[in-house]
């Protein structure tokens, strides 16, 4: 089951993926980081479904449409500020409910960044560690997404994926 679960150091907008996670605000609106990215290179069709959402709460998750990125669809996932005293479960849930939401969608394929580890201030190795558990464990109980693949975009982070990966970081 595992090794439906993979790690990539890259681009999360240039992948070839049914669905990429946006790791979103509540208020869905696309700053900078990974949903900067996002909405600069899909365009503004994005953010303008966002809007018609409204908002989403910690720990879930809303899809919207891909825009001009190369996916199909794009899977907000609202994670929590490493300060909060729920953030661990609050970061297992946002990535369940992306990981949901791909299933309900039929997407095949998804890639899903570093959740809460930018400006929401999660430390990356609990993150990595929380993350790849609830993928791994996910994947253990549902066929879809057949492929989840963790995009980081650079290499401390992927080396901290890796380690979760390797077992040497406990899951949240």
């Amino acid at each position: 089951m595992t090794d439906r679960v993979a790690l990539v150091v890259g681009d999360i907008t240039a992948l070839d993926v049914d669905a990429v996670v946006n790791p979103a605000n509540s208020a869905l609106q696309l700053g900078a980081g990974v949903a900067g990215a996002i909405r600069a290179r899909g365009g503004p069709s994005i953010q303008r479904e966002c809007d018609a959402i409204g908002r989403c709460p910690v720990g879930g998750a809303v899809v919207t449409g891909a825009g001009d990125l190369p996916a199909r669809w794009v899977i907000h996932a609202v994670g929590p500020h490493g300060s909060d005293p729920d953030a661990d479960a609050r970061l297992a849930s946002a990535c369940r409910a992306a990981l949901e939401r791909a299933r309900e969608i039929g997407a095949r394929s998804i890639a899903i960044p570093a959740i809460s580890t930018g400006v929401f201030g999660f430390p990356i190795e609990r993150a990595a560690a929380i993350l790849v558990g609830t993928a791994r464990a996910f994947a253990a109980a549902h066929p879809v997404p057949e492929r989840i693949l963790f995009c980081l975009r650079d290499r401390t982070a992927h080396d901290a994926f890796a380690r979760a990966f390797a077992g040497s970081a406990a899951p949240g």
